[in-house]
């Protein structure tokens, strides 16, 4: 069994508080990005079914296919996104264990 200090305690709640900071920027980073590619698919898509010819299906199937790569890029960025949000809900998760190890280790060195 591993034994854990109480510095250890405070090492890694340090370390995800850092590790949360980090992830608060690539949290914005990641929703910008997800923001401009959908807002770009949107414009693109716009354009093309304006652009196109025919009745309201064949129009919206035509600008569908001219914008596929644009929307495959905004659901890519999307699921970036989620994956920073995810990772900071674990780092958040973490850091609650981590506290709650740590209240358990300061009352088995208090009353051991």
């Amino acid at each position: 069994m591993e034994i854990i200090t109480p510095g250890q305690i405070v090492e890694e709640l340090q370390r995800l508080s850092r590790e949360m900071d980090k992830g608060s920027g690539a949290l914005y980073d990641a929703e910008c990005k997800l923001a401009d590619s959908e807002s770009h698919y949107d414009k693109q898509y716009s354009l093309a079914y304006l652009n196109s010819q025919g009745n309201i299906p064949d129009r919206q199937a035509v600008a569908k296919l001219q914008t596929a790569d644009d929307r495959l890029k905004a659901d890519l960025a999307r699921a970036e996104f989620n994956r920073v949000k995810q990772k900071m809900k674990m780092l958040s998760d973490q850091a609650t264990m981590t506290a709650v190890m740590g209240r358990q280790v300061e009352m088995l060195w208090k009353h051991g």
